[in-house]
């Protein structure tokens, strides 16, 4: 079943190998080093004056002078010519020694010779131009912009080469193409302004333009000239002509010359760095061949622009540009100075971020939503941020048409019709936005580039549009464009976060590994402590006892009170090292990790309070299905009873509630488990307390008594197993535990 006939047509079209080439061109396909002719094209036999047998047994030695051979092996063949034609200069081939003008380059292990002869002089432009070009140049770097720039340009073009019309497309995001500069033909009509959609040119051919600078066809009324055996000899595959300038044209792009009225034409690749900025194009009413100095000084020419056009941008954009650079200077130098990055940016001065032009700007981070100026809400934020994670690899990325590439945008329009977005981390959403309003246009296209396809001679594949009439668009969604110094504004100032943050991540990681080493030192003095002094506690309690039993007649009242309240002390300071004893155990002790049903955690939990569930009647409800963890099943066990006994001892209400339930995971944190009761509740200013050992909130026999030890405990294992542990309350209303735990390795 042959593909369906639609505008990716085209660009499936293989133009690289055509197979053929432009009647004025004969193309010899060379091995080296004997320079063997492997292929050779229809037209060569007669215009040599050889049959094709023939040719097709020689070698090229046996075509050209014994003086030119020698200038070729020496000057020519030793340069580096892969996929670079080289111009050389006229040579006689063949037994009659016609003369050729002749380009040659390497491409795929071969030699590609092209020989060019135009013989109709009047249509010929041959003019020496190298003696204008530094004139040319001189003009052109007097521009101010870039728009300028190509107006001259174009001009000095036409100069050369005579051509009826010049055009400067420059190529948009989108690929489609807007005349940003002409000189034509008094007579004709002008295309300035003129949109043309990207299906113009296809994907295939704007690459080929990268690849080589310059593309001449004299006379797109043409006969195509096969190339014979249509397969290289030496590999059986068709010859990529990426690089042949005589290449054959493809048939909807010959019928869409000749449905403007072009006979023939020529373009020249603007290309920066390495994207097709813009082209050249130029066209004529009537057959043209342009020689080869000429077309030289022309690819010299745009060579050059290649080169200007980046700086004349950069030029427009200067002021505009050290403003940004400023910014991010002190930015950079706050950044510093802040603990946190996220306060430099949130106090900084400005309608938005960093100093880039914007209605809005927003920073998302840590789970927290800062917007400046005109942008969508914060939730619609968090949003776009997971959606941009999810589909841009970029680390920073532009658009001014966001509801193109995300239509549920497209309603939002108003606000955020542009996006500038620089990531901050791979593992969360976290965003630097900014935010352009939409900017309603009236676009000028050369035709309908909207008009439904139809079919036409070329078998299944595209006919070329034939209007090329005024056709005018309302553009709606599409805000001013970024430019590039704004993307690099965002890419700087991304890039010194980045550095920030790993700065102060090192410094933390030392001070961590302080802390680590002092908390060990702790654990083991608090080790030792409690354990040594346990044994002479014990001693001072027995002689107490003793004392008390053997001679306790010989004492008086006061004396005897002396030995209990020194045994009731002494049975409290053993409590008191037991839990710290138990305490300092938690942080040596390996844990027993493994896949843990929570579900049986909590049941067990449940069963070592089951006396102080019955004697208070708490009502305990359990959500279902809590989600299994990994982790040591009886520490976790103990978080549970622990968090219980205190929910069902520090509770006034009849009957005490407690509820144990659960939270997903999302994309910045894991499962989160709580514990909640409608106890007495815990004031603001003692949250942190309650997790100190020895703290008490209370007196020493309210709510049951105990040491105080519980949740520093609880808290302990939590941290233990790589999770975090916080609570929310409101006195007389309840209190609520959370905790998480660090994330179940079998996880996706």
């Amino acid at each position: 079943m042959s593909d369906p006939v639609d505008l990716t047509n085209c660009d499936r079209e293989p133009i690289h190998i055509p197979g053929s080439v432009q009647p004025h061109a004969i193309l010899l396909v060379l091995e080296e080093p004997a320079l063997s002719i492997l292929q050779a094209t229809a037209n060569a036999p007669e215009r040599l004056g050889l049959d094709l047998e023939g040719l097709l047994q020689m070698d090229l030695p046996e075509l050209i002078s014994a003086q030119d051979m020698d200038y070729l092996r020496k000057q020519i063949l030793t340069k580096d010519l892969e996929a670079s034609p080289h111009y050389l200069p006229p040579l006689q081939v063949g037994p009659a020694g016609q003369s050729f003008e002749v380009l040659v380059h390497r491409y795929q292990g071969v030699l590609i010779m092209e020989l060019e002869t135009w013989t109709d002089q009047a249509s010929m432009v041959q003019d020496e131009v190298y003696v204008s070009l530094k004139h040319t140049l001189s003009h052109l770097q007097s521009s101010t912009s870039v728009v300028e720039f190509c107006q001259r340009a174009a001009e000095h073009v036409k100069r050369f080469t005579g051509f009826d019309r010049i055009m400067v497309y420059r190529f948009a995001d989108d690929a489609s193409g807007h005349i940003i500069a002409e000189a034509r033909r008094d007579d004709l009509e002008s295309y300035l302004g003129m949109h043309y959609p990207a299906s113009d040119i296809p994907k295939q051919a704007r690459k080929l333009f990268v690849r080589s600078q310059l593309r001449l066809n004299p006379d797109v009324r043409y006969q195509a000239v096969a190339l014979l055996p249509r397969l290289r000899p030496d590999n059986g595959e068709p010859l990529d002509m990426s690089y042949c300038v005589s290449r054959s044209m493809s048939p909807i792009h010959a019928e869409y010359l000749q449905n403007m009225g072009v006979t023939a034409s020529m373009s020249i690749s603007i290309v920066v760095g390495e994207e097709l900025w813009g082209l050249f194009a130029c066209h004529h009413y009537s057959p043209r061949y342009v020689a080869h100095s000429t077309r030289m000084a022309c690819e010299f020419l745009a060579h050059m622009l290649s080169l200007q056009v980046g700086s004349k941008e950069n030029e427009e954009q200067h002021e505009y540009m050290l403003r940004l650079q400023q910014e991010h200077r002190v930015l950079a130098d706050a950044m510093i100075l802040q603990p946190e990055f996220y306060h430099t940016l949130i106090h900084s001065r400005g309608e938005t971020l960093a100093g880039i032009e914007a209605e809005g700007s927003a920073l998302l981070y840590n789970d927290m939503v800062h917007l400046r100026g005109r942008t969508p809400d914060a939730t619609a934020v968090r949003a776009l941020a997971i959606r941009l994670a999810e589909s841009q690899e970029q680390a920073v990325w532009s658009t001014d048409h966001l509801g193109g590439h995300y239509p549920e945008w497209q309603p939002a329009a108003a606000t955020a019709s542009g996006l500038l977005a620089a990531r901050l981390s791979r593992q969360a959403p976290a965003y630097l936005m900014w935010f352009r309003r939409e900017e309603t246009q009236t676009r000028n296209w050369a035709g309908d580039p909207t008009k439904p396809v139809e079919t036409g001679p070329h078998g299944d594949r595209l006919t070329p549009r034939k209007s090329f009439e005024l056709w005018q668009q309302e553009v709606r969604g599409r805000s001013r464009p970024w430019l590039n110094c704004e993307t690099e504004a965002a890419r700087a100032l991304r890039q010194t976060i980045l550095e920030t943050e790993v700065r102060r991540a090192e410094h933390l990681t030392r001070l961590n590994a302080e802390l680590d080493e002092r908390n060990r030192q702790l654990d083991s003095f608090a080790y030792v402590a409690s354990h040594d002094l346990k044994e002479p506690l014990r001693g001072i309690s027995n002689f107490s006892n003793f004392i008390l039993e053997d001679c306790g007649a010989q004492l008086d009242e006061q004396g005897i009170n002396y030995l209990r309240t020194m045994m009731r002390l002494t049975e409290r300071m053993e409590t008191l090292l037991d839990s710290l004893l138990y305490y300092s155990r938690l942080s040596r002790a390996e844990l027993q990790t493994y896949r843990v049903d929570m579900n049986a955690v909590v049941q067990d939990a449940l069963e070592m309070v089951v006396a102080r569930v019955q004697e208070s009647q708490v009502e305990i409800t359990v959500a279902k299905d809590l989600p299994p963890t990994f982790g040591d099943a009886d520490r976790l066990g103990e978080v549970f009873a622990n968090l219980l006994s205190n929910a069902i001892k520090y509770n006034d209400k009849k009957p005490p509630q407690i509820e144990i339930g659960w939270q997903p995971a999302t994309l910045t944190h894991a499962a989160i488990y709580f514990v909640r009761d409608n106890g007495i509740g815990i004031a603001a200013e003692h949250k942190t307390l309650v997790f100190q050992i020895f703290k008490r909130l209370h007196g020493r026999e309210e709510y049951g008594g105990g040491v105080g030890a519980g949740l520093t405990i609880v808290r302990k294992i939590i941290e233990r197993h790589g999770g975090r542990m916080w609570l929310e309350s409101a006195p007389g209303q309840g209190t609520t535990f959370y905790f998480t735990l660090e994330q179940d390795p079998a996880t996706p």
